[in-house]
């Protein structure tokens, strides 16, 4: 084949290679934690975040930003949420009462990382 029946060659085939788009990762969500001073549960619920993140961290994995809120600075907040905190959001899911670490966890997981097939299964009901 001939340079001119396969493409640019040289410096327009180098160009176009450089002019690729760009992969778009979309931003992760925030992690809210929904807590109020004298908690005993949201302390312990933020200390099981911090160490999910530093773990999700070590092993490279995407890290949401961490936001918490006081439910005693919003009155509607307050209302809403004071018999169910510590609270945890995250994407549009909410975890209540979130003192488990395998539950925080799942929900990181399931969340940024997608869902994970079920134990067991397999894609061919023959199998």
């Amino acid at each position: 084949m001939l340079p001119h029946e396969g493409g640019p060659t040289g410096q327009a085939a180098a160009s176009r290679a450089r002019c690729r788009m760009p992969t778009v990762t979309p931003p992760l969500p925030d992690l809210v934690l929904y807590t109020r001073a004298g908690c005993g549960l949201c302390e312990e619920a933020r200390r099981a975040v911090d160490l999910l993140l530093a773990d999700r961290e070590e092993r490279g994995l995407p890290v949401p930003t961490l936001r918490v809120r006081d439910i005693e600075a919003d009155p509607e907040l307050h209302r809403k949420l004071f018999e169910r905190i510590p609270v945890i959001e995250l994407g549009g899911r909410r975890l209540e009462l979130a003192t488990s670490a395998s539950r925080l966890r799942r929900l990181l997981e399931d969340v940024l990382d997608g869902p994970r097939p079920a134990v067991g299964l397999t894609a061919d009901p023959r199998t």
